[in-house]
């Protein structure tokens, strides 16, 4: 996900500018006014609690800004990431707005502060307020909203400036500049992001082999659990001996041999641009562990792309690499190559659902040869970082 809080005074363009960033980049828009200032038309409880606050400049309690932005993310779970606008505008918001970020798996990637001389702030409010008839745009108010924000609101820029997430933009120009500033701070944010994708699909589809491909055209880190516990085992390691009756039978390993060797490849790599990941999550145990690895690394899964192909398809060729040097245990007999087709569809199928239910599955066609299915999958991951970029 991408988030980004759009900060600056009153005045300074964050509504006009958000509306460029939505148009291009697709996020759940959370702006605390506008927000609040609906409530109130619509007489909510919410609303009603905070219309005395507005009108005379000051804060709405945290309490309330929580309740409207719970409601707004419930009802727009977008995959892509948050705008937000007006929020944080206090220390203690800044601390909120981390721990709304982290029950979703994420975290904010960047604040951008526009800024206005104050002079050009108060025109600009002035003239607003002939255009719209807002209620809270008379000089009074005004010279509330800029007392309120130099004294409450700006420490908020320390917060995050300390966190190396701030970028302080020149805010005056026409719309297009100022825009043009903030989409290089955006695109900036975007190049420093881990891109992470697991491969999903039958036994037999072909992820191992497109997975090792995939690592080297986009110079990731392949992490393999099947390959990493049959060397484990050809070494005659704890992990695997303890490995090795699940190796023979092509079953799901348990979860705590899993996180081992995960979290160590994980470790091993602590400068990698992003990692493949084949063989896990192999379930939705193992889905949830791994937001967890990756969220300690202030990151998370890009995407999920499903190899499919047929059953009788996979049947084939798994039966056709048990004639090979690269035959597996568990390639050697019908009965074991139809219980991990089972076991796929029985348990791994979910984990398709769960990234599916977070917009984060593709699937593409496994059919063909190796290049044209390699082909397929480069395209669909080219896409997706376009769109995330």
């Amino acid at each position: 996900m991408l988030n980004i809080a759009l900060f600056g005074p009153p005045g300074s363009g964050k509504g006009t500018q958000s509306k460029l960033i939505l148009e291009k980049y697709g996020l759940t828009y959370i702006a605390t006014g506008d927000i609040l200032r609906q409530e109130i038309a619509e007489a909510s409880e919410l609303g009603l609690n905070a219309k005395a606050v507005i009108d005379r400049g000051g804060l709405v309690e945290d309490e309330i800004i929580v309740q409207i932005i719970e409601k707004r993310i419930d009802t727009d779970n977008n995959a892509h990431g948050i705008l937000f606008d007006g929020f944080p505008r206090t220390t203690v918001q800044c601390y909120i707005l981390e721990g709304l970020l982290m029950k979703m798996n994420a975290s904010l990637n960047c604040m951008i502060s526009l800024e206005v001389p104050e002079e050009e702030l108060r025109r600009r409010m002035l003239e607003r307020a002939k255009q719209s008839g807002r209620s809270d745009d008379t000089e009074e108010v005004i010279n509330k909203r800029l007392e309120e924000y130099r004294e409450k609101t700006l420490p908020v820029m320390d917060f995050y400036a300390e966190r190396g997430k701030l970028h302080r933009l020149d805010g005056t120009g026409s719309v297009e500049e100022i825009f043009e500033r903030i989409d290089h701070v955006i695109k900036a944010t975007l190049k420093q992001r881990l891109m992470h994708f697991v491969l999903l699909g039958m036994p037999g589809c072909g992820k191992g082999t497109q997975g090792v491909r995939l690592a080297e055209r986009y110079n990731l880190c392949y992490i393999s659990t099947g390959k990493i516990l049959r060397r484990e085992e050809k070494n005659n390691t704890l992990i695997g001996q303890q490995a090795r009756l699940y190796l023979e039978q092509g079953s799901i390993v348990p979860d705590a041999l899993a996180i081992q060797i995960i979290e160590r490849e994980i470790m091993a790599h602590p400068n990698t641009k992003g990692y493949i990941f084949k063989g896990f999550p192999r379930t939705i145990v193992q889905a949830y562990i791994l937001d967890g690895f990756l969220m300690n690394k202030n990151t998370e899964v890009t995407a999920c792309i499903k190899l499919e192909t047929p059953t009788l398809e996979s049947v084939k060729r798994l039966a056709a690499r048990s004639l090979t040097d690269k035959c597996r245990k568990y390639d050697k007999t019908t009965e074991s190559i139809v219980f991990r087709l089972e076991e796929y569809q029985k348990r791994t199928s979910l984990v398709e659902k769960y990234y599916k239910n977070k917009g984060k599955l593709y699937t593409i066609n496994g059919v063909g040869s190796e290049d044209e299915v390699f082909e397929t999958l480069c395209r669909q991951i080219d896409e997706i970082m376009k769109r995330l970029s």
